[in-house]
């Protein structure tokens, strides 16, 4: 189990963004550079993450992006939700009458695994942009 790129390089960006003056608008070409994300695939998120209202766009020669509320207001899920990303730990549906692997029942590690899953989507809920801001600066 792994989380995508999309999701990891979302919460990348927005780290970079939040790192800076909320009231200055970052280049999405500025963010490439210091986090080495292609600006191609930049565009592609942030074009996501606007449309869910975590990030507001500024034209202009000195436009860019801006997030939309505090970063202590945004919770990494609604990043990774945004760009349509969420941890799985299993492969069947929960609820579906299938069970795992198609067959009627569920697997003997079903459970294991889908309460796993609960709990690295609950910390993700928990957690927000400002918090890796603080964890960050303590490390720092």
């Amino acid at each position: 189990m792994k989380l995508s790129s999309k999701g990891r390089y979302a919460v990348m960006a927005l780290a970079d963004i939040a790192r800076f003056d909320e009231n200055q608008p970052i280049s999405l070409r500025d963010i490439s550079l210091r986090q080495g994300i292609s600006i191609n695939y930049l565009e592609q998120l942030f074009l996501k993450l606007k449309k869910n209202n975590i990030v507001k766009s500024i034209r202009g020669k000195k436009g860019g992006y801006v997030l939309s509320k505090s970063a202590k207001d945004i919770n990494l899920s609604d990043i990774l939700f945004a760009v349509e990303e969420k941890v799985k730990t299993i492969a069947c549906e929960k609820h579906s009458k299938n069970g795992c692997n198609g067959k009627s029942a569920k697997c003997i590690t079903h459970n294991l695994w889908d309460e796993l899953e609960v709990y690295i989507n609950n910390f993700f809920q928990r957690k927000t942009l400002g918090d890796l801001m603080n964890s960050h600066d303590e490390r720092v």
